[in-house]
């Protein structure tokens, strides 16, 4: 059952104001005014103003607002009649519904003067699904490419990708003189990977490039029991390079995540960058002509058959290099993104196939590793997809 308490105010015993004088006449009967601040309760909750109070016999300069109840034991001397809630209820109404209104005040005026309504990291992650992202994250996008520096297949532009980070030592460079380049591959609790993938026959590939596409180099680093991978680097001109480490790193449970992580190496000095040749499907190297046929399309996997011939035009005998009859890198101008080119079965004569597939219009180049009578040769084709 509920309490319905009966708290009645009598005359002598009145808690929050003075005894009434006895010869003074009372206040007016039931109907009669009503005080502003219970007017003003009952308009806030949307009902009618409430009466005077309901007078008990039994209470000469008192007012009842309930009848008797289980909380007093004693009847009331007339029938109970409905009561809304006490005063300290209808507080608490008010402040609440001040509360709901300034809220929804602020985002209309919000909305209205064209900016977004502030959230908090929950309010946000509450919006977004109950998704939310580490500290630290940048921002990214959620689809088949997630997890790729360049969001559209290309790779090798940051230094994080996948929870691992690319974390260099050391780096300084003279053009034309050979340094030392060391680097770590570190996992997303900061401790350094030990444990690789062999892939085309190495656990790790090194591409170097100036960032004009020019002195590409393809090296194969060694890597010390502390996971500190180090080699021998010649940058040939003055500028900025860029270095790629393409890898498939071992977790402990034994997972597998290959990656491209880059950074930028810098040989002092004046940068007098070149322009790209233009783009042509034939290119010589040491006296072979290589030349390639197909037209890469943007999104989808096209093969490129590349034919090697030495200096008589006869068809080159290629030999297996990197596990395979050749090994093809692509990069893209302007930001450098890093394209995986894998290549087909092994080689008709002297063809060698690749599949590539081109992450958006513009200008590549290829550089085509392959090898004859033990040596190893690079072709270089500059190629424009549209």
């Amino acid at each position: 059952m509920a309490d319905q308490r009966s708290v009645t105010r009598r005359a002598g015993a009145a808690p929050n104001g003075p005894v009434p004088d006895p010869d003074v006449p009372e206040s007016p009967a039931p109907g009669g005014p009503v005080s502003d601040q219970a007017a003003l309760e009952s308009a806030a909750l949307g009902g009618p103003a409430p009466e005077a109070g309901s007078r008990d016999p039994g209470s000469p300069g008192g007012w009842s607002l309930s009848g008797g109840g289980a909380a007093t034991g004693q009847p009331s001397a007339e029938p109970a009649s409905p009561v809304g809630p006490d005063r300290a209820t209808l507080r608490l109404a008010l402040v609440v519904g001040g509360l709901v209104l300034a809220v929804l005040l602020g985002f209309g005026l919000g909305r209205a003067n064209g900016k977004p309504a502030n959230l908090t990291v929950a309010d946000a992650a509450t919006a977004a699904g109950d998704h939310t992202h580490a500290p630290g994250t940048g921002a990214h996008q959620h689809d088949a490419t997630a997890g790729q520096s360049a969001g559209d297949g290309a790779t090798g532009l940051s230094v994080t990708s996948g929870g691992y980070t690319l974390t260099p030592s050391g780096g300084e460079f003279v053009a034309g003189r050979a340094g030392e380049l060391r680097f770590q591959i570190r996992d997303a609790q900061r401790r350094p990977v030990t444990r690789f993938a062999i892939v085309h026959d190495k656990p790790m590939h090194l591409v170097v490039v100036r960032r004009d596409l020019t002195g590409f180099q393809h090296l194969h680093p060694k890597m010390a029991a502390d996971g500190t991978w180090s080699i021998s680097l010649t940058l040939p001109q003055p500028g900025v390079w860029r270095a790629y480490t393409d890898f498939t790193a071992l977790a402990d449970d034994g997972q597998q995540t290959a990656a491209t992580l880059g950074v930028d190496l810098v040989a002092p000095g004046d940068y007098a960058p070149r322009p790209l040749p233009a783009p042509a499907t034939v290119a010589t190297t040491a006296g072979f002509t290589v030349d390639y046929t197909g037209t890469p399309q943007v999104g989808a996997a096209v093969p490129l058959r590349f034919r090697v011939r030495d200096e008589a035009g006869r068809p080159a005998t290629l030999e297996r290099y990197l596990g395979a009859y050749g090994h093809l890198v692509a990069l893209r101008e302007g930001d450098l993104g890093y394209l995986h080119v894998h290549p087909g079965p092994g080689p008709a004569a002297d063809t060698v196939t690749f599949w590539l597939t081109a992450p958006g219009p513009g200008s590549y180049r290829m550089y085509l590793d392959f090898q004859v009578a033990g040596v190893v040769r690079t072709a270089e084709f500059t190629l424009t997809v549209r």
